[in-house]
């Protein structure tokens, strides 16, 4: 088995106990004090992990997730399910979804989260768009808008960030943003 693999697993896990226990000792029976209920369905129900629990987060084989917020159960799922548990699920930068997943221009899909946005267009990985380079990428359009899809998660530049899109690129370094389309 991958040791990233077995990591990945084994800190969903934690994290998850973690919060379960945090959610345990929580004061009175507020619901909104309480951190996001996981319910695994599908293949992850029945999927053993590395460690052999059927069920847990990062499970080998997993298809989806729910998360019980505020707002009602929202599933995350597929290729946008498998890059939001690499990037650390709920308790990762990511943190809850906001909705359900949305249809992209091309056949493309997308779901937002506190943190940022999952973008996976049709046959593609999907990449994570967030920060002020998510700002100003919805500012114009997002995937429907002059610059595309993301055909990269944001990366390291000296002096900020960059992330790259299909038709062109964002930059963020030092507090100011520079859009350059492809010409």
């Amino acid at each position: 088995m991958h040791h990233f693999a077995r990591r990945t697993a084994g800190l969903t896990v934690a994290l998850t106990a973690t919060g379960l226990v945090v959610a345990g000792c929580a004061e009175g029976d507020d619901d909104a004090a309480r951190p996001a209920d996981l319910v695994l369905t599908g293949a992850a129900a029945a999927a053993p992990t590395p460690g052999g629990e059927a069920g847990a987060p990062g499970a080998v084989g997993a298809e989806e997730t729910r998360i019980v917020t505020a707002d009602g159960e929202i599933t995350v799922s597929g290729d946008i399910y498998h890059k939001f548990v690499r990037s650390g699920g709920p308790a990762g930068p990511l943190g809850l979804p906001l909705g359900a997943e949305e249809s992209g221009p091309d056949a493309g899909e997308y779901q937002h989260f506190a943190g940022g946005t999952i973008y996976a267009a049709r046959g593609a990985e999907p990449y994570i768009v967030w920060g002020e380079i998510r700002k100003a990428w919805e500012e114009i359009g997002g995937a429907k808008g002059k610059l595309g899809h993301p055909i990269s998660d944001e990366y390291d530049i000296p002096g900020g960030k960059r992330s790259d899109f299909a038709g062109g690129i964002i930059m963020w370094v030092d507090g100011d943003i520079t859009i350059r389309p492809k010409l």
